[in-house]
């Protein structure tokens, strides 16, 4: 057997040894007595093998299930909750929505026309798409549903663009909409899901509100902006590609839509406008896309047929995903999750006249806690704390709410982040590859840019 065989076979051996020994702990360890304790050592086993691949993804959650139900950690209703959440049905309805725009042509149609403001160098597609995600990040104030829109557009832009499978182009084309419509996005007030946790925590717990144009001058020319500009640069340094010319691309211009691709542009305008006029009808963009996918699979519509419903749709994705917010909720409901966030914080150098230490610790537990967790539990377990913190530190309260948001844009792996965890899965991407981004942009973020947010915030009179 040769040495590169020898080391792949020590993988499962390895999964072996972890399950065996998180399980003996579970069952016997006098310090895993206590349900918190017991949802502490199952939660790190889950985000170890996430986080390194060990096994694929959705076995994981798998496994997750079958140890939070065996060892009585919460109820089915707790540890199942992913499967009825809005999450899983957007997810459902984007892989739908997929492979409809693969099969009828659209998405190569819609590549082609995009392709025209973005032809001519590798920098001009990553800068482009960074771009479109940023203004989608405006325009639709689902996280969720920009992602399943987006994607398989990026995908055909890939295939115009000649970046095959397993190419870095085409990585870093996906990796440019995934991340480029969600972590600058952070500094739009409703555009991601812990963005307006934290504004309900907020009005709930202090009678505080949060306002649009105060929170984008707050935080979007570095959260948003400096942010969009690194994602840029690091996808261009991890995965630098040239873009290729296909010959007949200028013939296929030309062709008339099919009765397919009008249904299918139809169907997509429709569920673009609900999307974006969700504040007046507050319909989820979950049972838009759910609504979407079922004319699509409609008999008669038959866009999507029963073939490719059956052989095309990624249920591994959807199982993946039920298990990451299934962890959040176990987190969240053993009350794990206030229990690190207070031990973080207690741990902390805060104290009054001395407002960049306040700022740099509050900051990064916030980061930390958002990795230990998930990103949306973070304004949830901190929130009620700023009281306290308050008091400790001198700073007013909102002042201490926001230096959340600047803790949990700080995304360090990508399971921390569910529309990334979908964007990836839609794609076909490794996770691992986002994670080089994430874990990078995280690390400049923590050296360079809360640094000078700090001087921001001075500016603004805000510390």
């Amino acid at each position: 057997m040769s040495p590169h065989n020898n080391k792949i076979s020590l993988r499962p051996l390895f999964v072996v040894l972890s399950l065996l020994g998180a399980v003996a702990l579970l069952k016997f360890s006098p310090y895993c007595a206590s349900v918190p304790a017991k949802a502490g050592v199952l939660a790190l086993l889950i985000l170890v093998f996430w986080a390194t691949a060990l096994i694929p993804e959705h076995l994981t959650a798998l496994l997750f299930f079958l140890l939070a139900m065996v060892f009585s950690l919460a109820g089915p209703e707790v540890i199942f909750a992913g499967f009825g959440s809005a999450a899983i049905w957007l997810i459902f309805g984007g892989l739908v929505i997929g492979i409809a725009i693969s099969s009828t042509g659209l998405g190569a149609r819609i590549a082609r026309f995009a392709a025209i403001w973005l032809h001519g160098s590798y920098l001009k597609i990553i800068s482009g798409l960074v771009a479109a995600g940023l203004l989608f990040s405006f325009l639709m104030p689902s996280a969720m549903g920009r992602v399943v829109l987006l994607t398989p557009i990026a995908l055909s832009l890939a295939d115009h663009f000649g970046f095959k499978e397993g190419s870095k182009g085409r990585t870093g084309v996906l990796l440019a909409i995934i991340l480029g419509t969600y972590i600058p996005a952070f500094g739009i007030l409703p555009a991601n899901v812990p963005n307006m946790v934290l504004v309900g925590m907020a009005e709930t717990q202090y009678h505080l509100s949060i306002l649009y144009g105060t929170y984008l001058l707050l935080h979007f020319p570095l959260l948003s902006f400096v942010k969009a500009v690194l994602i840029i640069a690091l996808i261009l340094f991890f995965f630098p590609d040239q873009p290729k010319e296909l010959p007949e691309q200028k013939e296929q211009a030309a062709v008339k839509f099919s009765r397919n691709e009008l249904i299918l542009s139809l169907v997509l305008a429709g569920m673009l406008g609900l999307w974006i006029t969700d504040f007046l009808h507050h319909v989820s963009p979950a049972w838009v896309a759910l609504g979407g996918a079922l004319i699509l699979l409609m008999p008669g519509v038959d866009i999507v047929g029963k073939k490719a419903f059956n052989q095309k749709i990624n249920w591994g994705a959807i199982i993946f995903v039920a298990g990451i917010l299934g962890v959040g909720g176990m987190i969240n409901h053993t009350g794990l999750g206030r229990t690190i966030a207070s031990g973080i914080i207690d741990l902390l150098p805060l104290g009054e006249h001395q407002n960049f230490i306040n700022y740099m610790s509050i900051s990064l537990a916030s980061a930390v806690t958002g990795m230990l967790t998930t990103l949306p539990a973070v304004p949830a377990v901190l929130t009620p704390l700023s009281d306290s913190l308050a008091q400790v530190t001198g700073l007013p309260i909102q002042t201490l709410l926001m230096m959340q948001v600047v803790g949990f844009s700080t995304i360090m792996l990508p399971y921390q982040a569910p529309p990334i965890v979908v964007g990836m899965q839609l794609s076909g991407e490794k996770l691992m590859d986002a994670a080089k981004i994430c874990l990078s942009l995280a690390l400049i973020t923590g050296f360079i840019l809360l640094p000078l947010n700090f001087f921001w915030w001075k500016l603004l009179d805000w510390l």
